[in-house]
Formats: C-alpha cells, sequence, structure tokens
C-alpha cells in the first residue's frame, strides 16, 4: 500500500475502533485530522475504505510471519511470538468492533475472514505438524482436525455475548485460548516446555 495511504488507514482504524462506525463517512474523517479529498484519491467509498482496512489488518498479520524465520525454532516459541504480536498490534481489537463490521458491512466483513481464517488454517496446520516432530505435541493428533478445532476458538472469541466487550480485551482472551489449546494438545514434555517459557516471559515482561 502506498505510504501515505497507510496512514490515513491507520488514523481511521484508531478513530473507529475507538468511537465505533455508528454515522461514520468521509466528512467524518475531519474529525481525525483527516482531509476527505485525502481519502477520495484512493477510494470512492466507506465500504471500499473499510475493505482497506481489513485488507491492512490481515497484511499486518501476515507480516509476522515474514518478519520472523521460525523454520527452525520451536512450535510452542512460535505461538508465543505470534501471540505477542497480535497482543502489540491489535490490543485495541474487541469484539463489538468486529461485532459492527459484521453488521454494517456483512460481504466485505466476510471476505476478509474467510481470507483471513485460510492464512491462519495454513499456519497452524504447519505448527501441529513440527510440534509432532518435536515431541511438543501428541503424535495421534490430525493437524487438519485440530486446525479447524482452533479456527472454531478464534472464531468464538469474536462473539460478544461470550465475551462482552467491557469485560475482557482481546490479547487476554487469546492468551487464554493458547493456553487451553497447548494444554489440549501437548505432550509432557511439550506441556512442561509451555509453562517454562510463560514463566520466563512473564518476568522478563514485568513492569513492562
Amino acid at each position: 500500500m502506498d505510504k501515505d495511504f497507510v496512514q490515513i488507514i491507520e488514523k481511521v482504524r484508531a478513530y473507529l475502533f475507538k468511537n465505533g462506525l455508528s454515522g461514520f463517512s468521509f466528512e467524518k474523517v475531519k474529525d481525525f485530522g483527516v482531509s476527505p479529498s485525502d481519502v477520495s484519491k484512493y477510494v470512492n467509498s466507506v465500504e471500499e475504505l473499510v475493505e482497506k482496512i481489513l485488507e491492512y489488518e490481515r497484511k499486518s498479520f501476515e507480516s509476522i510471519f515474514i518478519q520472523y524465520n521460525f523454520e527452525g525454532q520451536n512450535a510452542i516459541d512460535i505461538l508465543f511470538i505470534v501471540s505477542q504480536e497480535m497482543n502489540d498490534r491489535f490490543e485495541d481489537l474487541t469484539p463489538s468492533v468486529t461485532m459492527e463490521l459484521e453488521n454494517y458491512f456483512p460481504d466485505v466483513y466476510r471476505k476478509h475472514m474467510d481470507e483471513r481464517m485460510e492464512f491462519i488454517f495454513d499456519k497452524i496446520k504447519i505448527n501441529i505438524e513440527k510440534g509432532m516432530v518435536q515431541g511438543m505435541y501428541r503424535d495421534d493428533l490430525s493437524s487438519e482436525m485440530v486446525g479447524r478445532m482452533y479456527l472454531s476458538r478464534l472464531e468464538d472469541m469474536h462473539n460478544p455475548e461470550l465475551y462482552p466487550p467491557e469485560r475482557f480485551k482481546f490479547g487476554t482472551i487469546y492468551d487464554t485460548m493458547i493456553d487451553e489449546f497447548v494444554k489440549s494438545i501437548g505432550t509432557e514434555d511439550g506441556i512442561n516446555y509451555y509453562r517454562q517459557r510463560k514463566q520466563l516471559l512473564g518476568v522478563l515482561s514485568f513492569g513492562r
């Protein structure tokens, strides 16, 4: 994406995730320091702008796997790295935001989720197969079945009835989900390793 457009997207994204989509329009972007004419250089409608924001979300997530070389790393360490990056990049993402996106722009949101879930499914299958070879995960698992279960849990994370946004932050939900996920598929060695790494990372991040 064009660098100037990325700056616009980041400003719009921050505003929408704080204030919601109700009544949002091109004219509204003036409220957070963006000129409507600048937005019109890149998109022709609010729907198209939201589509670009969601594309930016996907690319930001996918860049984690470009930034880090996971080839020779422990499968559980990879989960920790991705989890931390998710917390840092999407800490303002709540179930209420995703619900609004789905309600106001159902087709755009569905396309976004389909592409996002397809990417995640491929990556989690690789992680499961890597963990099985390394002895971190049980060797009787179906990577496809476990991957689909993982996607189902991700879908649940965005359900505001299960996780009211006024009570739960994205990072808290995601960390808890990963915790239960590892415990459900890990070997004894894998679970022990996970607990040790979690404790160590907790100490290192204390006071951050």
